[in-house]
């Protein structure tokens, strides 16, 4: 696998300039450091900052994740609750971003049962960061009790890996450097896609909540979603079918009824979450096996580990699993036989 460590050396400017913004004083008594004021839009209107945020917290999934690459360690992040195999509540691509830095692990927020507003106010914050997230308006509101709030530009959890960055980035004043982080990963991703040129314009298409003992419906996740959306960075293409039956960018999960399985017949690709024995359901099931990528062998299973959790795209994570990912892809490519004419 690769290593964050990648990170290091595609964004050297950004870090230099993200290592100054983290040595500021962090005292309780102080708030932002000097600069301009700045405002940040977003779906529930707009954040003024006042100055350069020297204390940066961060809620709900990944969001840390920008800070990080800058190279500015948050005073508060999220426990990760989900792929985290040893229990740390830190991600690999996280802990080791963090030994690269040189940096203590921040105080994690349990959000098991939803944001601790209590633990987040605790860390004295100049900003809240929550770009990818499910924010509700109750949440952005005693959140900006607290510190500026940074949400989601749109739809909550629909916040692809570009505008995550973007957003971000934009509340910390660092809006250049995340550009810059941005370019970096798009020519990481160019580069090793490049060397598969079987994924180009395959039909893939992200099963999800596949319950083996009802296999009555299909759902899958729809091209609004991130994981989806990754595919079009690898090359590969949102079958019309997914396309047609999803129009709301706000859904980002959808099913379609078994009996209707046929209208998959241009999915060439499957990825989803599972083992073997999704497989042998899917292949046992009288519709489902009808599906070419079923019949084909052309499906990526994501364990349930910090591998499948990657395939939601962060700013850390995709130079951790790209590689492994994109191998996995290709091969089912391969199975998947000639490309759909």
């Amino acid at each position: 696998m690769r290593r964050a460590s990648r990170l290091a050396a595609l964004t050297t400017t950004a870090l230099l300039v993200g290592g100054l913004a983290a040595c500021g004083d962090d005292s309780s008594d102080e708030g932002s450091g000097g600069g301009e004021t700045f405002t940040v839009e977003h779906a529930f209107g707009t954040t003024t900052i006042e100055g350069e945020p020297e204390r940066v917290a961060t809620v709900a999934w990944a969001n840390h994740e920008v800070p990080l690459a800058l190279g500015v360690v948050p005073v508060g992040m999220a426990a990760a609750n989900f792929g985290d195999d040893d229990g740390d509540g830190l991600l690999p691509w996280v802990s080791e971003r963090l030994e690269e830095l040189d940096a203590e692990t921040p105080v994690l927020f349990d959000e098991t049962d939803g944001i601790d507003f209590e633990a987040v106010a605790d860390t004295e914050p100049d900003v809240i960061l929550a770009g990818y997230s499910g924010l509700t308006q109750e949440d952005y509101d005693t959140l900006s009790e607290i510190a500026p709030v940074v949400a989601f530009p749109e739809g909550p959890w629909a916040t692809p890996w570009r505008e995550m960055i973007e957003i971000n980035s934009a509340g910390m004043g660092m809006a250049d450097e995340g550009e810059e982080l941005i370019a970096s990963l798009e020519q990481e991703i160019d580069d090793t896609v490049a060397e598969f040129p079987q994924l180009s314009g395959r039909s893939t298409m992200f099963l999800t909540h596949v319950d083996t003992t009802d296999l009555s419906e299909v759902s899958y996740y729809t091209p609004f979603d991130t994981r989806s959306a990754f595919f079009e960075d690898l090359g590969l293409a949102t079958p019309p079918s997914v396309a047609s039956a999803t129009t709301d960018p706000e859904q980002f999960s959808g099913t379609i009824s078994a009996e209707r399985i046929d209208t998959l017949d241009d999915v060439e690709i499957i990825v989803t979450y599972g083992d073997q024995e999704l497989v042998d359901a899917l292949n046992a099931d009288p519709l489902l096996s009808q599906m070419p990528a079923v019949a084909n062998g052309a499906i990526v299973l994501l364990p349930d580990t910090p591998l499948g959790t990657a395939a939601n795209p962060t700013p850390l994570a995709i130079s951790w699993v790209l590689e492994d990912y994109v191998t996995m892809l290709a091969d089912a490519a391969d199975k998947a036989g000639a490309p759909a004419a």
